[in-house]
């Protein structure tokens, strides 16, 4: 059943926002569909997942539902959602039906989704334009093409359906970047519980226990303290397994005197969390292991610190790529200069990925990393950070066996990663519920 966020006014917020746009970009319709369900195998569907555009502006979590926005004289926002059925409740769980949803979730209007297709035409008679999703999937972009064919068919005394199909997702995504007080509390607490599974994981891995059996640990701490599931599938790599991105949890087992890399984190309410440790399986780190991963330690470290409102979103990745190519050629990984390891990008053989990304209603959220170019044909300059957006700072490295790496590197691979919030004067890791330091990660291995 599909239950409204404590506090509803932040999602109507956010729909008066999305409508004085259109409004002034010269009004239309908007319409947003909730994403579909999907078959499993026979007779078993996945998870159901709702799209992250559809409740940012709703809060709703059914299935089969569309929001409509209508800008001009008289905005409204109107739902479009599943009617009551006693026969498919006894089955699937209560539905809110449109009788209640306008209500609860602050809407203007709602009506059952079986007569979307009866008043879409209708409504886009005489709007100026039709603003839809761009990456809609083929089955909405079909029916809204049937609805447009509808409304030309029903033009009378000179009404036309819209001349123009524009794309809301930008303005979505820009929205999303910044994240109001409802958001970051989702996040926190997002944040707090898979903080929590990692710190789990720490205390209960063993040599000779399976890569499987520690994601089941986290499972247990996601659920159990209210997530709604997992924002990703887990990575739970062990040995050489961590050099390998975005490895799942497998059957491989994890021995001692090897390092286990966990990437995980859960969703709640909807909003994703995203850590990411590199511990010792029997609780101690070797020299090698540690000196690579103090390493990482201190490119993260640097990373933070270039994270703050007015810098650039690449500055904190170029601040850890310098650090962790300063130790690569400490550690002989690299010959050559730092100026010369920068410029020819040696680094990445070890270092192959950025130093993160957005966070939030999708664990890889939306949001350009690029500003707008300050003149036709002109380079597009990296975003500037601004308080109340949420990225992750996550580097890494990853060393492979080779001829002309030192042995005692081989296979190993590391990578930390937290959740930042940009605030005022910097940025707030919001997921050190789980120690990072290597000595504090060995105590609590000890407990």
């Amino acid at each position: 059943m599909s239950l409204p966020a404590d506090d509803i006014s932040p999602f109507a917020a956010r729909r008066r926002r999305v409508l004085d746009w259109m409004q002034a970009q010269g009004g239309g319709v908007a319409v947003i569909a909730t994403a579909p369900q999907a078959m499993r195998n026979r007779d078993a569907d996945y998870p159901y997942r709702h799209d992250s555009d559809f409740y940012y502006l709703t809060g709703f979590i059914e299935p089969e539902a569309w929001l409509v926005l209508i800008a001009g004289a008289d905005p409204r926002a109107v739902l479009f959602c599943r009617a009551r059925n006693e026969a498919h409740e006894i089955w699937e769980g209560l539905r809110v039906g449109p009788e209640a949803a306008a209500g609860r979730f602050g809407m203007d209007d709602a009506h059952p989704v079986d007569s979307l297709d009866e008043l879409l035409p209708e409504w886009l008679l005489d709007q100026p334009s039709l603003w839809l999703s761009q990456t809609a999937n083929e089955a909405t972009c079909k029916r809204v093409q049937a609805w447009m064919q509808t409304a030309r068919g029903l033009g009378r005394s000179g009404a036309r359906p819209p001349s123009a199909l524009r794309d809301i997702n930008p303005l979505l995504a820009d929205m999303r970047l910044v994240k109001d007080a409802a958001e970051i509390a989702s996040m926190r607490r997002a944040a707090r519980i898979s903080a929590g599974a990692h710190a789990r994981a720490m205390r209960h891995v063993r040599p000779g226990m399976r890569e499987y059996e520690i994601e089941a640990e986290l499972l247990h701490e996601f659920r159990r303290h209210g997530a709604q599931g997992v924002a990703y599938n887990s990575i739970v790599a062990s040995g050489a397994n961590a050099c390998i991105l975005h490895y799942q949890a497998g059957d491989a087992e994890l021995r001692d005197g090897e390092l286990v890399l966990i990437d995980a984190g859960c969703e709640y309410d909807s909003y994703a969390s995203d850590i990411t440790r590199t511990f010792p399986v029997n609780g101690r780190y070797s020299g090698a292991q540690r000196a690579l991963y103090d390493l990482t330690a201190a490119a993260q470290e640097a990373a933070a610190a270039a994270t703050a409102p007015g810098r650039s979103w690449d500055d904190g990745h170029q601040a850890a790529v310098r650090v962790l190519a300063q130790g690569m050629l400490d550690e002989k990984l690299l010959r050559g200069s730092l100026d010369g390891v920068l410029e020819s990008g040696a680094y990445t053989r070890f270092y192959m990925h950025r130093t993160g990304h957005w966070l939030g209603l999708d664990v890889h959220d939306v949001g350009d990393y690029r500003a707008a170019a300050p003149a036709p044909g002109a380079a597009r300059p990296w975003r500037t950070l601004e308080p109340g957006m949420m990225l992750t700072i996550e580097p890494g490295i990853y060393v492979r066996r080779a001829d002309d790496v030192p042995a005692r590197f081989w296979d190993i691979g590391i990578r930390i990663e937290d959740d930042a919030l940009v605030t005022e004067t910097g940025c707030e890791l919001i997921t050190r519920g789980v120690p990072v330091d290597a000595r504090e990660i060995e105590a609590l291995m000890r407990e």
